[in-house]
């Protein structure tokens, strides 16, 4: 596959599977796995400890050294490691050299923020868990310098940007807070939120870059939208989303009380309607969503079921009682196709308009992943910016009608530069000088380049 595409590999890194060899040997008291995984006692003061679930922290097993508790961050499945043995450090530098031997571009580090632990604390974004990514990009960079690191850390938004370090630990980080918020804003017609947000982001360093996405194989995560959103907003968004066929999975707090972590619905479903309910604009509010990622600064990432305009999978739900297999969809080859084909369908529609975005996006300098970006003040029901290549000769003004009512705009509010021809990217048509207002259909979209 490396022949033929930059191929990005899964590290898997904060736990493996307990139906791995590792944990069979931990079972039977054997290296290599004996010594692997984080264990504790009953009794330790894990209550600082900070959880993505609501399952118990720490899991008995029987081994042929006796009655041991394994530490499991997310389920009884998923064992932690244990990063304070320097054998399984070194396991995993092996395993990224074969990787790396193997043509490996780019490396995803899963769950890293919960890599060390140390009991009394909370046991997420501890030091060596940063030294550990710098020692592994040290280590990559010495074999392979162009190789990407990207972390996944499903963390509020302050403590995910401090996976940059300073500069030298990931390359990208997931820009986890981007899925919630623009969420809320297109359920509730309001892009408060999501610009003070925007203003707030610190433009990523030379070699790095953000990591954007607004959906995925897990759900749409809560935790990152802590301090950014308030307690009645983010309810509002559990009930709307709930109402459209989606789950709710919780987690619990070191005080013992349990709240919602994550939001598990197909996107295409969750942006059907507002909070209002339901209406006949969910194909046009799931395309500005789009059309917002694309051409944000970063790197935008794709879901295939988004692509695809995948619904809400209940069966594949109710067969394995696992919220997130509600947006986990397996097609067949042939149904899908089938689908893509006919020009009736909504998966025909999406997939068409979204490849449009993307054709149009991938020739534009401004939309680099590191070229300026600035947050436009236009208002409650508008949401825009402006990005400038990175040798300033093309401008591109993005505005997003993100309501359900008709918008309008001002020209005089984008100080577009009057030497220069404006045309909008999406449609092909120059801006009429004459005009001085444009209207914005509900979540209509322009691009407005001066090339």
């Amino acid at each position: 596959i490396a022949k033929d595409v930059n191929l990005m590999a899964d590290l898997v890194i904060n736990h493996c599977s307990s139906r791995s060899q590792w944990f069979e040997n931990f079972i039977h008291g054997k290296e290599p796995g004996v010594s692997y995984f984080k264990t504790a006692s009953l009794t330790d003061d894990v209550s600082a400890v900070v959880r993505p679930r609501t399952s118990p922290l720490l899991n008995t097993v029987q081994t042929a050294l006796g009655e041991r508790h394994v530490w499991c961050t997310f389920s009884p499945d998923q064992v932690d490691l244990d990063f304070a043995n320097p054998l399984v450090l070194n396991e995993f530098v092996g395993i990224i050299r074969h990787y790396l031997d193997n043509g490996v571009k780019i490396f995803r580090l899963d769950a890293v923020a919960f890599l060390w632990k140390e009991l009394t604390t909370s046991c997420i974004n501890l030091p060596q868990t940063h030294e550990v990514i710098r020692l592994l990009r040290t280590l990559i960079e010495h074999v392979e310098p162009s190789v990407i690191i990207i972390t996944e850390t499903n963390i509020p938004n302050r403590e995910n940007l401090s996976y940059f370090g300073n500069a030298n630990e990931a390359h990208c980080i997931y820009n986890f807070s981007l899925p919630p918020l623009l969420l809320h804003t297109l359920l509730s017609g309001d892009a408060t939120a999501l610009k003070h947000w925007m203003m707030s982001m610190p433009p990523a360093q030379n070699g790095t870059a953000y990591f954007n996405f607004i959906a995925s194989h897990d759900g749409i995560g809560l935790r990152p939208v802590e301090g950014l959103l308030d307690q009645i907003q983010i309810g509002k968004m559990v009930e709307t989303t709930a109402g459209f066929g989606g789950k709710v999975s919780m987690r619990t707090a070191p005080d013992g009380t349990n709240s919602p972590y994550e939001l598990n619905i197909a996107l295409y479903d969750a942006l059907q309607g507002t909070h209002k309910g339901v209406d006949k604009w969910g194909h046009a509010r799931f395309i500005c969503a789009h059309a917002i990622m694309f051409a944000l600064e970063g790197i935008p990432g794709l879901y295939i079921h988004s692509l695809l305009g995948t619904t809400n999978d209940y069966a594949r739900f109710d067969n394995s009682q696992h919220n997130r297999a509600i947006n986990r969809h397996r097609w067949q080859e042939s149904e899908i196709l089938a689908k893509l084909a006919d020009e009736k369908s909504h998966h025909n529609q999406v997939c068409h308009d979204i490849k449009n975005l993307i054709a149009i996006r991938k020739k534009q300098p401004a939309f680099h992943p590191n070229a300026t970006q600035y947050t436009l003040q236009l208002g409650t029901h508008l949401f825009g910016f402006w990005r400038q290549s990175i040798n300033r000769e093309q401008s591109i003004f993005c505005i997003y009608n993100i309501s359900d009512q008709q918008q309008v705009i001002a020209l005089a509010d984008l100080n577009l530069i009057e030497t220069e021809c404006w045309m909008n990217l999406l449609t092909n048509t120059p801006i009429d000088e004459q005009n001085l207002n444009i209207e914005l259909s509900p979540y209509q979209v322009i691009w407005l380049s001066n090339r």
